[in-house]
């Protein structure tokens, strides 16, 4: 918690995206289904995610829809 804001990060509230994203994290050794890159950026919760996180102005969803930060 900074300068009072409680940050929250869930899965989407869609059962089917989770599920999706979730079998291609399984197909693609846990790195992001939504890139064609493989590589530490890119590795569930990727790098982009994580930037976004630090951001305490940043609500929504990551790149793939998996997660959604929330203020």
């Amino acid at each position: 918690m900074k300068g009072g804001k409680l940050m929250a990060i869930r899965l989407n509230e869609d059962k089917e995206i989770v599920k999706t994203i979730k079998e291609g994290l399984e197909r693609t050794g846990g790195y992001c289904p939504c890139r064609l890159e493989k590589n530490q950026d890119t590795k569930c919760m990727c790098k982009e995610f994580r930037e976004q996180v630090k951001d305490p102005n940043f609500e929504g969803y990551c790149h793939c829809l998996l997660y959604y930060k929330s203020n």
